[in-house]
C-alpha cells in the first residue's frame, strides 16, 4: 500500500487566531535526490519546499516556522492595511502545485515585509523563489531573486557580524555572488569561510573550498585575472 505524500497539521493564525489546516511532507519522503550548492533540493516525491507557507485562509496571513508567533500593534495594523483588508478567502491547505507554491511565498514575502520581520526570514523566502524559478528553467527570474537574497543575506550578515554558527551564511553570500556573476566578491567570501579562524564548521569549509575550485575554472575560462589569494590558495 502506497502512504500518501501528505498530511495535515493544524495551527492557530498568528494574527487573527483562527485555527486552520495546512499540508505536510511526510518525513520519511522528504529524501532529496540531488542538491544545488546552494542547497536547492530535488526530490523523487512531492516536493516539501512547496509546503514551507502556511496561509490563514480566513485572514491571508503568511508565514513560515520560522517567522513571528506574535504581531505587536503596529505590525497587526501594517497587516490589516495593506493585506488583510484586501483579502479574499481561499485555502491552500491540500496539495500544492507549483504554481500555488510560488503565490503562497510571494504572499509570505509580502506578509514579511509589511511587518518588518526578521531579515533571515526575509532572505530565505528570496531564496526559495529563486528555486522555484529554477526548478522550471525561467533563468531571468530565477537570477532576479538570487540577487535579491543576495542582498538580504547581506543584511543579515551587518546586522548579526560572523559567529562560529554563521559559517553557513557566509558560505552561501559566496555562492550567490557567483551565482550572479560577482566572481571576485565570490572569492572575498569563500576565503573569509576558509581563512578565519573562528570558523569551525568543517562541512562549510569544505564546501567553501570546492567551491572556490569551480569558481576559480570560471575564472580561467571567461579570460579573467585570478586575485592574489586565489593564487596563494589554489
Amino acid at each position: 500500500m502506497e502512504i500518501e505524500a501528505l498530511y495535515t497539521i493544524k495551527l492557530n493564525c498568528a494574527y487573527c487566531s483562527e485555527e486552520y489546516k495546512t499540508s505536510r511532507v511526510r518525513p520519511s519522503l522528504k529524501k532529496a535526490v540531488r542538491t544545488d550548492s546552494d542547497f536547492c533540493c530535488y526530490y523523487k516525491h512531492e516536493n516539501p519546499d512547496y509546503y514551507v507557507v502556511r496561509i490563514c485562509p480566513n485572514c491571508g496571513f503568511a508565514s513560515t516556522e520560522h517567522s513571528t508567533d506574535k504581531l505587536n500593534d503596529a505590525q497587526r495594523a501594517q497587516f490589516a492595511e495593506k493585506i488583510g483588508s484586501r483579502w479574499e478567502k481561499r485555502d491552500y491547505g491540500g496539495e500544492r502545485t507549483w504554481k500555488n507554491a510560488l503565490e503562497t511565498y510571494k504572499l509570505a514575502l509580502l506578509c514579511a515585509q509589511v511587518i518588518g520581520e526578521k531579515e533571515r526570514v526575509i532572505a530565505s523566502l528570496l531564496h526559495h523563489i529563486a528555486w522555484l524559478y529554477r526548478y522550471e528553467a525561467m533563468e531571468t527570474e530565477e537570477l532576479r531573486f538570487l540577487t535579491f537574497s543576495l542582498e538580504s543575506y547581506i543584511k543579515v550578515y551587518e546586522l548579526e557580524g560572523v559567529g562560529g554558527n554563521n559559517a553557513k551564511l557566509l558560505y552561501l553570500i559566496g555562492e550567490l555572488h557567483r551565482r550572479t556573476g560577482n566572481f571576485h566578491e565570490a572569492v572575498r567570501w569563500f576565503s573569509r569561510v576558509i581563512n578565519d579562524k573562528s570558523v569551525t564548521d568543517t562541512a562549510m569549509i569544505r564546501a567553501s573550498r570546492e567551491q572556490w575550485g569551480v569558481l576559480r575554472e570560471q575564472m580561467v575560462a571567461n579570460n579573467m585575472g585570478l586575485p592574489d589569494e586565489m593564487r596563494e590558495l589554489s
